[in-house]
């Protein structure tokens, strides 16, 4: 065999093979971006708050309770909580025990979509701002509140619960961290009889495992 026709034969079988390769790596790539982007349902990490409630109607106080929750689903930083949480009033004229649950869609690192100009992020600046030397561990992020609360208006079917949360979330070893934030909800309920919308604000802190 000629050396020209020897040298074309390694050529064609040299780009047939980093063809082959290019093809894979990209198979590669498709595929764990895919892994990246697919719909979880991980259960964990649980959380449990103690918090701390100012609202008005039923009654008009403040009050300790405690709320329980689970990561339902996940995609990439958006993940939706399913939250149980309990208040319990005790006083010389009246009781009163309020439960709720409620669907809490949450976007992580929401501050992320301001990364930008390039060499001075906006992000990063409140970053640095608000966290100072855990910026890098922060895990800031806002939500939503949507369920149910009993008792209901008429003490007959849940009320309505609507609100919004924002807060952030501290890795403090392997599968512990600390979530600090606070809630605003309106909802529904029955309160000794009388019917009424309450307004609330919610200070939690906590640990997810």
């Amino acid at each position: 065999m000629p050396v020209t026709e020897a040298l074309g034969t390694i050529g064609r079988v040299l780009v047939r093979c980093l063809t082959a390769a290019a093809g894979a790596g990209l198979l590669s790539a498709a595929s764990v971006g895919a892994q990246e982007a697919v719909l979880e349902l991980p259960i964990r990490p649980f959380n449990v708050d103690v918090m701390l409630r100012q609202q008005t109607f039923a009654p008009d106080d403040r009050e300790i309770g405690v709320q329980l929750g689970i990561t339902a689903l996940r995609y990439g930083n958006v993940e939706v909580r399913t939250i149980y949480q309990y208040f319990s009033i005790h006083s010389q004229e009246f009781k009163t025990d309020q439960h709720s649950v409620f669907l809490n869609p949450r976007w992580n690192n929401f501050i992320d979509i301001l990364d930008f100009p390039k060499h001075t992020p906006i992000s990063r600046l409140i970053r640095h701002a608000l966290f100072g030397p855990l910026e890098d561990r922060a895990v800031p992020y806002i939500g939503a509140l949507a369920g149910g609360v009993l008792p209901g208006p008429g003490n007959r079917a849940p009320g309505h619960l609507i609100g919004g949360q924002v807060g952030v979330r501290f890795p403090v070893a392997q599968s512990l961290s600390v979530d600090i934030s606070v809630q605003y909800s309106q909802y529904g309920v029955d309160f000794r009889g009388e019917a009424g919308q309450a307004q609330q604000w919610v200070f939690l802190t906590g640990v997810r495992f």
